[in-house]
């Protein structure tokens, strides 16, 4: 438990200090920390790594790229992108 706090306690620190190098291990030490799952914390890092080598933008970036309205959107992704609307809703009303 003492264990658990520290790290939380590191990772806010890092948060709060600014270091937009620090955010991006964010998602994979929680993954570690909460899973225990070596391997996927290190593939979620390394997968986001090779997309932002790649693409130059972040996964972040590219998502919201995808998701910006078009003029000639198919009716195909406009179904994905209000499924994805919905599901950010009721993501955020379980969260509060």
């Amino acid at each position: 438990m003492v264990l658990k706090n520290l790290i939380v306690g590191v990772f806010v620190i890092m948060l709060l200090s600014g270091c937009a190098q620090n955010v991006a291990l964010l998602g994979p030490a929680y993954t570690l920390a909460a899973s225990g799952n070596i391997y996927q914390a290190g593939f979620t890092y390394g997968s986001n790594e090779l997309v932002t080598r790649a693409t130059g933008k972040s996964t972040v970036q590219n998502i919201k790229e995808v998701l910006a309205s078009k003029k000639k959107d198919t009716e195909f992704e406009k179904l994905v992108k209000k499924n994805i609307e919905e599901t950010r809703k009721k993501l955020k009303l379980s969260n509060q």
